[in-house]
């Protein structure tokens, strides 16, 4: 819990620096992201120019600081001490932001996608059915999206975290140890699910269809949203045009944006069809994250509890025309 009492601290440092930080956003958006396909439409509208150009038709011109993180975690520290306006992470780490105090809201979906994560085994497993996971070492990364899909695939087969040998691993070190054999199960995302796919090193035992649908978001700073509420809805359009263009270009896309996400163009083409990538949140989207929240609060991953109906915005989204 370390990491969550330091997002308190930062958060009161923000605070502090609160002026400075409006100061900074009146010239100039700064955006979070990582470098994976959850968040595509982002990368193809920077690499096409889209942002800029929405925010022209409200009139605004701001300088765009992109800054790229590896995980959500220091996405929410860079926040906590007022260096972001709009980021791009999953509904966990969102969470744990917003239960730490950080004053963010999420305005939008980056993706969604039941098979974007999945639990998977070796291919050569005799495990055919989640039931068969009881007394087996299962990998995951504490506290992401598919820490939570792990614990109810376990469901669907009757059992709990407690029936298992639950190991805390990163993803890249998750995918070294499937395939050589040091686990026999693990609960991971992609590109990791395809790259191990089309290597024939793993199958998927589980992924989150009927469970989970896997949603991510994009947050921002209330100070941000109340002070440029038409460059939010800008940005929003801009990352729905990305959106479009994956779905009629997602050749074209690929090549475009494989730089920015650390694929190549063809598995890239592979992973794209596991997202619906439209930024609307709709109220079974609300759900999903509610009960993300529940099981952060039960596995003990935060302390005090978010209002999910008050932290999910949809009417950025409803404002800006995208449906």
């Amino acid at each position: 819990m370390n990491r969550i009492f330091s997002y308190l601290a930062a958060a009161v440092l923000a605070t502090l620096l609160g002026g400075m930080a409006a100061v900074a956003g009146a010239s100039e958006i700064r955006i979070a992201t990582q470098p994976i396909p959850h968040y595509a439409p982002i990368f193809v509208a920077k690499q096409k120019k889209w942002v800029e150009e929405e925010l022209a038709k409200v009139g605004a011109k701001p300088a765009l600081k992109w800054t790229s993180f590896a995980a959500g975690p220091p996405i929410n520290e860079s926040f906590a001490s007022g260096q972001q306006d709009i980021g791009f992470l999953g509904d966990t780490p969102a969470i744990i932001g917003k239960a730490a105090g950080i004053n963010t809201r999420i305005i939008g979906l980056t993706s969604t996608g039941p098979r974007s994560l999945a639990v998977i085994v070796p291919s050569a497993s005799k495990i055919r059915s989640p039931k068969e996971l009881k007394g087996k070492k299962v990998a995951v990364v504490k506290g992401s999206y598919a820490h939570h899909l792990l614990v109810l695939v376990l469901q669907t087969g009757g059992l709990s975290v407690n029936d298992i040998e639950l190991i805390n691993l990163s993803q890249a070190d998750i995918a070294t140890a499937i395939v050589n054999g040091n686990i026999e199960a693990a609960a991971v995302w992609e590109p990791l699910i395809t790259k191990l796919e089309t290597q024939e090193a793993v199958r998927v035992l589980a992924d989150g269809t009927g469970i989970k649908k896997g949603a991510l978001v994009i947050i921002a700073t209330d100070d941000f949203v109340k002070r440029s509420r038409e460059q939010v809805k800008a940005l929003l359009r801009a990352y729905q045009r990305g959106a479009q263009f994956i779905r009629s270009n997602p050749r074209e896309a690929a090549r475009l944006i494989a730089a920015d996400v650390n694929l190549p163009p063809d598995l890239l083409l592979k992973v794209f069809p596991r997202f619906d990538y439209n930024p609307s949140i709709q109220a079974d989207d609300v759900e999903e994250i509610r009960k993300s929240e529940a099981f952060m609060r039960s596995a003990g991953l935060i302390k005090k509890p978010v209002n999910i109906d008050s932290f999910a915005d949809p009417s950025l989204v409803r404002e800006s025309g995208i449906k």
